[in-house]
């Protein structure tokens, strides 16, 4: 399948505004409301794109680690599809580099992953050795990432009909309340839909649907999920991964970060713990791009020293979508939910 601009368009629409309605969209977009429906069934049926809502993965709240895996070869693709089965395995990656697999798990704090899940981790036959890195601060994840087909003021009017969803993490003096357990139940069906109305919501769930109305509406506002329009990276014109461990002078993480804000192709930047303190992960045209970034990243941020680069050759699953060969969505989600979110 190929997708043609009036698709990618949509696709842009929606990474912007995942929630948007199809009429408000219509008026943007300048396209009919049911062609745009109509247009976004091909698109989620074929698996070329998705809309999703997982967890934030704020460190302040949960533990989220990035996690190198080696394994033997011949049990790869079982390691694999074991490791893509675990909820807590948010990203699982085959690499080009010093290791075979590249996960990223999110559990509810470092007790919980060094107790829990690094013993079902050790349990996977094939599994000869791992390494962890824990993530402190993350400063820009894949919800931010955008096509920019659409024109300034298309992107302007999106932003300025998009919801409480489309917005970042709270900022760091922002207290919030804890969400009831009853709204812990909607978090897997946006998972599997980030565009699940209430309607449909409540229809799975058995419940009232003005009371899923106000649940979503919290669950919306909380900021403890981020959600996402997902494209086939096949089909973005982007179609290598490359990730970067480095090195930034004590002091300047904010200023990397905001640096590295305005190169497009970045999909994730954070600090760590370990031999290097910064990650980042760019979606890249082709291999002849990696030189070219790691200078504009050099040339950008002063000081900094790249040790490590990994190209990543497949990814099995991405924020809990596992995904075909190809890049394209399977349908099938498996993901941590209520379990993680914190008490308080």
């Amino acid at each position: 399948m190929e997708l043609n601009e009036e698709d990618l368009r949509l696709i842009n629409a929606l990474q912007i505004s995942p929630r948007i309605s199809w009429s408000d969209a219509a008026a943007v977009l300048g396209v009919h409301a049911t062609t745009l429906a109509s247009r976004w069934e091909r698109l989620r049926s074929s698996g070329s794109a998705w809309t999703t809502a997982h967890l934030m993965g704020d460190p302040r709240n949960v533990c989220l680690a990035l996690v190198d895996v080696d394994c033997e070869m011949r049990r790869r693709p079982d390691v694999t599809a074991a490791l893509a089965a675990l909820p807590d395995v948010i990203t699982v990656a085959e690499a080009a580099g010093n290791h075979d697999l590249m996960l990223t798990v999110i559990t509810r704090d470092l007790a919980e992953f060094s107790g829990q899940l690094v013993p079902r981790l050790k349990a996977i036959p094939g599994v000869t050795k791992y390494r962890t890195v824990l993530c402190t601060r993350i400063y820009t994840s894949g919800h931010a990432w955008r096509l920019n087909v659409l024109n300034r003021t298309e992107q302007r009017a999106l932003r300025a009909l998009a919801g409480p969803e489309s917005a970042g993490p709270l900022a760091t003096d922002t207290a919030t309340a804890p969400l009831p357990e009853s709204h812990l139940a909607l978090f897997p069906l946006l998972a599997r839909d980030g565009r699940a109305s209430a309607a449909e919501i409540a229809r799975v769930l058995g419940r009232n649907p003005a009371t899923v109305q106000r649940q979503l509406g919290r669950v919306l506002a909380s900021k403890l999920l981020s959600f996402r329009c997902e494209i086939a990276q096949a089909y973005s014109g982007h179609p290598v991964t490359c990730q970067w461990a480095a090195n930034v002078p004590p002091g300047r993480h904010e200023a990397a970060a905001a640096e590295l804000r305005g190169v497009r192709n970045v999909r994730f930047t954070a600090s760590t713990t370990g031999r290097t303190n910064f990650v980042v992960s760019m979606w890249l045209r082709s291999l002849a791009d990696v030189l070219e970034m790691e200078q504009a990243i050099q040339q950008r941020i002063p000081g900094i020293e790249l040790v490590e680069s990994v190209v990543m050759l497949t990814t099995a699953k991405q924020v809990g979508w596992m995904l075909n060969p190809d890049s394209t969505a399977t349908g099938t989600v498996v993901a941590p939910y209520a379990g993680l979110i914190p008490a308080g």
